[in-house]
């Protein structure tokens, strides 16, 4: 058993789904929700409120400007700024959450991003996924495209928005809409905003 606090020391930190959301949050000066598609599912979920989080929403096609939006707010600070990044996963077909690659890559790539800029503390855990998406960083297109949750997409007649998905570091390209989604009226920073409530998958 762990303590209270998993991954505390560590500045960058990493878990899944809202398990892990709920594990890490508290601790964390922002929660970065890696979502890399939209849901392929129609079950009704009830959203979960984040308004006693900072809570941010990543994608591959924007690590690069979250990324630079953590080390800006670290720098308002002036000093070390914590960070969760949680993959946030699917929703299996029978009921409750189910892992998902692409949700895991795009948390490594984020962390990636945040390693380069030196916000590099990470707990293994986080340094596990970064490792991961740098390893496979040339199959990502792939991997994802060929993923459960792409492949349903694409039986859905959605494939053009698992394509605009994979457009790795386009910081010009909007993050894919998600599982119910709301964001505040006020935005942290241009192109970065705060969420309100996110429905994660169960």
């Amino acid at each position: 058993m762990t303590g209270a606090a998993p991954q505390q020391k560590y500045q960058v930190r990493f878990d899944v789904g809202l398990a892990g959301f709920r594990a890490l949050a508290d601790a964390a000066d922002v929660v970065i929700l890696a979502d890399a598609l939209p849901s392929a599912g129609s079950a009704p979920v009830l959203p979960t409120a984040l308004r006693d989080h900072q809570v941010v929403a990543a994608s591959l096609a924007d690590r690069e400007n979250v990324a630079d939006w953590v080390l800006a707010r670290q720098a308002e600070k002036g000093d070390r700024f914590s960070v969760a990044v949680i993959a946030v996963g699917e929703r299996r077909h029978g009921g409750g959450a189910r892992f998902a690659v692409e949700d895991f890559l795009a948390a490594g790539a984020v962390i990636d991003a945040l390693a380069a800029r030196g916000i590099d503390h990470c707990s293994p855990e986080a340094a596990a996924a970064a490792a991961g998406f740098a390893g496979l960083q040339q199959a990502v297109r792939h991997l994802v495209t060929a993923s459960e949750t792409a492949q349903a997409l694409v039986a859905a007649g959605r494939a053009a928005e698992v394509q605009a998905a994979v457009r790795l570091d386009t910081p010009a390209t909007p993050a894919p809409a998600t599982q119910a989604r709301a964001t505040d009226a006020s935005t942290p920073s241009p192109g970065i905003p705060r969420l309100r409530e996110f429905a994660f998958p169960a």
